[in-house]
């Protein structure tokens, strides 16, 4: 063996902290792989990779390249047979061609109020036209004119149009069809003239399956939610409230939504570690508190190990009203094992924490990785970890008998973060959106710290007052 070739063994060795962190970057490079394929691979594919590199490094474990070079293969078939799984289990009828105009029932899955009239989504579709087999499992359809209240659960009909999910309007662009696969719509269209309900939500109903009645019964909440906040806030602001509370973006008009985009705050309207964290956090010092004002328990009792627990499922309740998106499960998974590391005694925040999260949404939702959402999420959290991390072994001092610089040092701490996370985000956001925020740095630094220590604790406060329908009062 070569001395160069040992040099880089030994220092690889020595960084075996770190190892880990590599994972995810396999795994996605498999999940990459099975995506960029022009044609569906046997089954058995990954499986079969799996096993034959297993059986090597099983046989040839004493060689210490070999070993590296199978756990890396392992980790690549591992996303690779993920993201074919993944296909596999959410296959679903898609319409091949235009139908319609014709009758078209099912029952609402989703209520999107947009200005210029709804968006919905059906299930239990029935159309004349289409056998059984052929039937796509859930459909989108913009309905325009004077409609209904609709909600989650209702049965309707609405004469209309069905088609095929639009194509990428060219190479390279977003995929439209891809994204609605994985979301198993399996057609679009457009309604003509007033739907008709023809029943009321049957969420209660004793055959329908409990994830069914499950899931109906959060979208109902969310969308009953959301309409309770714009009905206490009218227009713009009401809209933007209800994203905020709830991740309901409907409701906000067209030129709000880009200004939001073009000064970039866009991400205080995606319910991502800003809201997770406030949530928890909020959650944790508030029932902490409560706790400590008991001495029988407080002296007794591992109160912080109790707030953190009824911290996390006071996130996870959060993230599920707020519809789940990845972002969502990226923070809700990071703040889960900050709050048990903090339940276990140990230190939470580091990037080991963000690889994790990274390999448990490309396990379970490998299609995510393709997004853009994915891919700013991820990239900020690493930079901004990273680039902390960085700055805390400096052991940068500060003086804590003047009382102007721990305000100073968390306006100066917001611009760092906007700088951080801008520079590490730009070019995924170039490539998804060709564009990037120009007063990105100055509308952070006034709608941050607004958002934090104003607007999400009053949400909060009006989260928990719902089940007394005290809500408006928050």
């Amino acid at each position: 063996m070569s001395q160069h070739l040992k040099i880089i063994i030994n220092q690889f060795l020595a960084d075996r902290d770190r190892w880990v962190l590599w994972l995810p970057v396999f795994v996605g490079l498999g999940v990459g792989s099975y995506f960029s394929l022009n044609s569906e691979p046997p089954a058995w594919t990954g499986i079969l990779i799996v096993l034959a590199a297993g059986l090597t490094v099983y046989f040839r474990r004493q060689n210490f390249i070999v070993l590296c070079g199978g756990v890396v293969i392992i980790a690549i078939a591992i996303g690779f047979s993920a993201a074919q799984w993944r296909t596999l289990t959410v296959a679903h009828p898609v319409l091949q061609k235009r139908i319609g105009p014709t009758t078209i029932s099912g029952r609402i899955l989703q209520v999107e109020n947009f200005e210029n009239g709804p968006r919905i989504t059906l299930e239990k579709i029935h159309l004349a036209f289409l056998a059984p087999y052929e039937m796509p499992q859930q459909a989108r359809l913009k309905l325009r004119g004077n409609q209904p209240d609709f909600a989650p659960g209702q049965w309707i009909k609405v004469r209309g149009v069905l088609t095929p999910p639009p194509a990428p309007v060219m190479p390279g662009s977003f995929d439209f069809q891809r994204r609605f696969y994985f979301m198993e719509i399996g057609a679009t269209g457009f309604g003509m003239g007033r739907a008709t309900i023809i029943q009321r939500s049957d969420t209660g109903a004793s055959n329908i399956p409990i994830s069914t009645a499950v899931n109906l019964f959060i979208a109902e909440l969310r969308h009953e939610m959301a309409e309770k906040i714009r009905r206490a806030i009218p227009g713009a602001i009401g809209g933007v409230a209800a994203a905020l509370m709830t991740g309901d973006r409907s409701g906000i008009p067209k030129s709000v939504l880009e200004a939001f985009r073009q000064s970039g705050l866009a991400h205080l309207l995606a319910i991502s570690g800003l809201h997770i964290g406030l949530v928890a956090g909020l959650l944790f010092g508030g029932i902490r508190t409560i706790f400590a004002l008991i001495p029988a328990v407080a002296l007794r009792q591992p109160i912080k190990k109790w707030a953190a627990f009824l911290a996390i499922l006071g996130a996870f309740a959060y993230a599920v009203m707020a519809g789940a998106t990845v972002p969502t499960q990226r923070a809700f998974l990071m703040i889960s094992l900050v709050l048990m590391a903090v339940i276990v005694d140990r230190q939470g925040i580091s990037l080991r924490l963000v690889a994790w999260a990274a390999l448990a949404i490309l396990l379970l939702r490998p299609e995510s990785l393709l997004g853009a959402s994915f891919q700013l999420s991820f990239a900020a959290v690493i930079a901004l970890i990273a680039a902390y991390g960085f700055l805390k072994e400096r052991n940068i001092e500060q003086d804590r008998t003047v009382w102007w610089r721990r305000p100073v040092r968390y306006i100066a701490g917001i611009a760092l973060t906007t700088i951080i996370a801008t520079a590490a985000t730009s070019p995924f956001a170039i490539y998804h959106f060709n564009q990037l925020a120009q007063f990105g740095l100055f509308a952070n630094v006034l709608a941050v710290p607004v958002t934090a220590l104003w607007i999400m604790p009053w949400a909060i406060v009006s989260f928990l007052l719902l089940p007394l329908g005290l809500a408006e009062f928050g």
